[in-house]
């Protein structure tokens, strides 16, 4: 590794990958998954199970994804445990060469999967020192590579890192919604049988896709809901035209300042209409920001599936998943929100409601895919304030 100018480093003639910072540091190391460069935001996150669920993951649009993890593939992929159709992280970057598959699900190693989602992914990294320089100096611009000929350019990698804008700023969610309205019916997984359909719904929910995750979906559709998911730039208007019983805002990639200039409008009219709102994630600070508060980006985010958050009004503790990189300035919410919920990491801003009218929202993954369970009688919450509704 080094820092500075990166012209003058030569090539190991072992190396068949690299990643090279803004600032110049190189990470030389051995390639995996597809071939190419690529370049976005490097994060970390410090899950040790879900592999294939993270990096199928829409919030990670934009991003290369660090594994403090060491043992990444040793249970291969499938055609179940994914997030979205595709994949919209920019690359991966593990400690140690990718690990033979030893599981009864497997159906696919992990480095032709990444090859079929033409993800590319470096290995031998010292994944600890670049944890430490994320920590420390905040999220970096990095350019992945990965090629078999010793002539990785590394100064062409650091002027696309340095000239790269970065997340802040980007509307990413509308990248990775869908482009029409379609109907989810599927719940959540059962061994030996997979993900069944929904036979009796007792909900009609209307999903605002900024970047959702299959198993929310799957979690509101185990509970009795019927979805009809949308895009994220769908107007308030369109979306009561469905006579719904609920709405909820999904999770998703990006700035939500810059998403909010379309998502906000839409919030503030479904406010008015009364309709019970739920939010995760970008949704969380989309609806934060229709109510008048702000966001900014994290230094280095939270990314994993053990961040403690405590719930204010039983003091109950939740092990939980998480994924965002922006947050909600506490001191800029109004008077008719309340704080819910806070990190006990940072005391970041962890969940809001809003006074007199049936919406809230959570900055984490109750749906726990992958992660604990914790935090799944939100989507129960959520549904009882409907019938309360009714």
């Amino acid at each position: 590794m080094a820092n500075g100018p990166c012209n003058n480093l030569n090539q190991p003639n072992w190396a068949t990958g690299a990643l090279v910072l803004g600032d110049g540091t190189v990470f030389w190391a051995k390639g995996a998954g597809a071939s190419g460069t690529m370049v976005g935001e490097v994060c970390f996150n410090t899950a040790t199970t879900g592999y294939q669920e993270i990096l199928t993951d829409p919030s990670y649009a934009g991003q290369i994804i660090t594994f403090t993890f060491p043992h990444i593939g040793n249970v291969g992929t499938n055609s179940e445990d994914i997030e979205s159709t595709f994949s919209s992280a920019k690359g991966c970057i593990l400690r140690t060469g990718i690990t033979n598959p030893a599981s009864w699900r497997s159906e696919m190693n992990l480095d032709l999967w990444l090859k079929s989602q033409n993800l590319i992914a470096i290995t031998g990294v010292d994944t600890r020192k670049l944890t430490r320089i994320i920590r420390e100096g905040g999220s970096p611009i990095g350019a992945i590579n990965h090629q078999s000929a010793s002539n990785i350019n590394l100064m062409e990698m650091q002027v696309a890192a340095s000239s790269w804008q970065g997340i802040e700023g980007l509307d990413l969610a509308s990248e990775v919604s869908c482009t029409e309205a379609y109907e989810w019916d599927k719940t959540r997984w059962h061994l030996g049988e997979g993900y069944l359909k929904l036979k009796k719904p007792k909900y009609h929910i209307i999903a605002v896709d900024f970047g959702a995750k299959h198993n929310i979906l799957r979690s509101l559709a185990q509970l009795g809901c019927k979805i009809t998911v949308v895009p994220a730039s769908t107007s308030a208007k369109e979306v009561l035209k469905y006579k719904a019983d609920g709405v909820f805002l999904s999770n998703g990639p990006g700035d939500p300042v810059a998403t909010g200039l379309y998502a906000v409008p839409m919030i503030q009219e479904l406010f008015a209409s009364g309709i019970p709102m739920f939010g995760i994630c970008l949704g969380h600070q989309l609806m934060a920001l229709a109510l008048g508060a702000k966001t900014k980006k994290m230094h280095h985010g939270h990314r994993g599936a053990n961040h403690p958050v405590k719930e204010l009004l039983t003091d109950k503790v939740e092990i939980t998943s998480q994924n965002h990189g922006f947050v909600v300035v506490g001191d800029s919410l109004p008077t008719n929100v309340l704080t819910t919920h806070l990190s006990l990491f940072d005391k970041s801003i962890e969940g809001i409601k809003v006074k007199n009218q049936p919406a809230f929202s959570v900055q984490y993954h109750p749906e726990s895919s992958p992660g604990p369970q914790d935090s799944e009688y939100l989507f129960k919450k959520f549904l009882n304030m409907i019938e309360d509704k009714k």
